[in-house]
């Protein structure tokens, strides 16, 4: 006999901090990675936080959501945006973009070389370090300062000044050797057309932007809302690329446990090895979760859990 489905729960607070129990008590079970300097103080095992950002500007908010942390792979969203704004403008987001990075989940550490050799310097994707590296190639080439034009973006999407934290981009740029011979190795192929530190230089930038949760939940929001930003009602990406960031986001977007988590979330999502993931509800609001102890897929363990009660509890999955 079939059941009849279940209503979404309406006491948003409540479901929050269901939401936070779980996923602080699954942090426990994860590891900050501590091996990495970069990540500094504020990645305490014990920092949590959930944002959940309408559409309408309202903002449902939990635990240490104004903390900033090194955005970390969160940014190579962003910096695919602006590399879509940039090209688009001259009709050549297929031959720019498509022609050099595929659309397929990788199956591989987001850092791995092996892949690549094989596939001649074409990265799997544009959320793994190499496909992002070949984002950062088109954004020298495109922008007239990829640096600021990055952050000025996403300063504007957050509504608010957006920093590169120096002590993270100092550190990044000193550890950067894998990604390094990753930038090198596409170079040989051909599929790096500007110099290599250039290059490396914008990566390290945008992974040591520093945002909250907060910020990050209304960063995401336009991508909830059809490529228009619903703070200023400017058209940040023609909505059909809105969804091909979002289908990326999903198959893509957190390492290669992408396939669970959306058999788990059932959401687009972005992770970052500081333990931040954001989250896209389409027609609905902007998420973020933040719990930096990590799970054997360097996502977070603890925000996993979280977004995973979210989705179930108030029946957000796109499924």
């Amino acid at each position: 006999m079939a059941t009849a489905p279940t209503e979404p729960r309406t006491d948003l607070d409540a479901v929050m901090e269901e939401a936070a129990a779980a996923g602080r008590e699954a942090a426990a079970e994860g590891e900050v990675d501590t091996s990495d300097p970069k990540l500094g103080s504020t990645c305490s095992p014990d920092a949590f936080a959930i944002t959940l950002a309408e559409l309408d500007g309202t903002d449902h908010v939990l635990g240490d959501v104004d903390v900033r942390f090194p955005i970390q792979s969160i940014s190579k969203m962003f910096a695919l945006v602006l590399a879509m704004q940039k090209v688009d403008r001259t009709s050549l987001v297929s031959d720019e973009l498509w022609a050099r990075i595929g659309r397929e989940p990788s199956g591989d550490p987001f850092n791995s070389l092996v892949q690549l050799e094989h596939e001649k310097g074409i990265p799997r994707n544009p959320m793994i370090n190499a496909g992002a590296l070949v984002i950062d190639d088109v954004l020298v080439e495109f922008c007239d300062d990829p640096k600021r034009q990055l952050t000025e973006l996403v300063s504007e999407l957050a509504e608010d000044e957006i920093e590169v934290d120096p002590v993270v981009a100092d550190a990044e740029l000193e550890s950067s050797h894998r990604n390094l011979a990753v930038a090198n190795l596409m170079a040989s192929f051909g599929n790096l057309r500007n110099p290599v530190m250039d290059v490396l230089e914008v990566y390290v930038h945008q992974c040591a932007l520093a945002m909250s949760t907060r910020q990050l939940a209304h960063a995401v929001r336009f991508l909830a809302n059809d490529g228009v930003d619903p703070a200023s009602g400017r058209r940040v990406l023609p909505d059909i690329l809105a969804r091909r960031v979002n289908s990326l986001m999903l198959t893509c977007g957190t390492y290669d446990a992408a396939g669970a988590f959306a058999f788990e979330v059932g959401l687009p999502c972005k992770s970052g090895v500081a333990g931040g993931i954001v989250g896209v509800v389409p027609d609905q609001m902007g998420v973020c979760v933040w719990s930096p102890a990590l799970d054997d897929t360097g996502n977070s363990h603890g925000g996993r859990v979280a977004l995973h009660e979210l989705a179930e509890k108030l029946h957000l999955s796109i499924f």
